[in-house]
């Protein structure tokens, strides 16, 4: 790493990650104050970090568990600690860092102070292992340039993020461009860099692996959804909730109207909307991700409603799918 001129801390998150948070916490450079979050770990996470000198942080099993609050509480134990901190890199426990990161996310950072925050290429580490992990290692490789948001892998301006009051810790998933929404509210700007920053470890194998994780896209949806409709500002996730109850709950309706209008045989229409919409996605993505992103909108519609039965009932939002 190029020499320092600002100082930087780390905040690691993590339930359980094994090898993969070795991996994460030996990656950071020795001049680099970390501090690790552990969710209650039954594995040996938090004795690791302290033995490679890291702070730990066990979050209080009384509350729910969130990446929200995990970061939230890493950062202020990291600001308690080392309160001249100019930037905090945070990262997910089952990524390893890029060797050039902080100082290509320092220098740009140092460059533009309008820059809140700053986001590299994350990448698989095992992308042709499975087709979930080439999903994955797609999904991160975003556009590069100014952009609305940046992932759970980032380097943030310290003034920034206490401006806003960091992390929404009640946000089950999709906490990331909420919180970069209120930046930009606030005047920042957020970048993505052209360089590489992280290397994840999915391990996804499993199809059981890929529902939880779309349930939990579309319970993050609707929360997010429904704290930035109320808050009069630029909506999030509402697109991806109304495709969702589209291709889920429209098609049904039509059905249903098919059939009132045309009798029994119109409830072939849901199965033949449904059909043609996996021809064009297989014609355009091939089968096997035509069919996950067709199957993938049941998922998140039960993590919709999941979210919206909740809401009704007035339960507190706890980390329920938090791994």
């Amino acid at each position: 790493m190029a020499e320092q001129r600002h100082i930087i801390g780390l905040v690691a998150i993590g339930r359980n990650e094994g090898d993969r948070l070795k991996r994460c916490l030996r990656s950071i450079p020795a001049n680099i104050p970390a501090v690790y979050v552990d969710s209650a770990s039954t594995d040996d996470s938090v004795a690791f970090a302290r033995s490679v000198g890291a702070s730990v942080v066990e979050l209080d099993m009384a509350l729910p568990f969130t990446a929200a609050r995990a970061r939230n509480e890493g950062a202020d134990e990291l600001l308690r600690s080392h309160p001249k901190t100019e930037y905090i890199q945070f990262v997910d426990g089952d990524c390893e860092l890029e060797a050039e990161w902080f100082a290509t996310a320092e220098n740009f950072l140092s460059a533009d102070s309008s820059i809140a925050a700053v986001c590299g290429r994350r990448r698989e580490r095992f992308p042709s292992a499975s087709f979930y992990n080439r999903m994955c290692d797609a999904e991160w490789n975003t556009p590069i340039g100014e952009a609305d948001a940046c992932g759970g892998d980032a380097m943030l301006r310290t003034t920034a993020f206490s401006q806003v009051g960091g992390y929404d810790p009640s946000m089950i998933a999709g906490e990331e461009p909420e919180l970069c929404q209120r930046l930009r509210g606030a005047g920042w700007r957020i970048w993505r860099l052209d360089a590489p920053m992280t290397i994840h470890d999915a391990d996804m194998h499993r199809t059981a692996q890929w529902w939880r994780r779309a349930v939990r896209s579309g319970f993050g949806y609707a929360q997010v959804w429904r704290k930035t409709e109320a808050s009069g500002r630029d909506i999030l996730y509402r697109r991806e909730v109304i495709s969702a109850l589209g291709w889920t709950f429209g098609v049904i309706l039509v059905a249903l109207l098919a059939a009132i209008v045309f009798g029994p045989a119109g409830t072939i229409v849901a199965p033949i909307i449904w059909v043609a919409q996996l021809v064009r996605l297989a014609v355009r993505e091939g089968f096997t991700k035509g069919s996950h992103l067709l199957l993938g909108k049941i998922a998140e519609t039960l993590g919709i409603l999941r979210f919206a039965i909740g809401s009704v009932r007035g339960r507190k939002q706890g980390a329920i799918f938090y791994k």
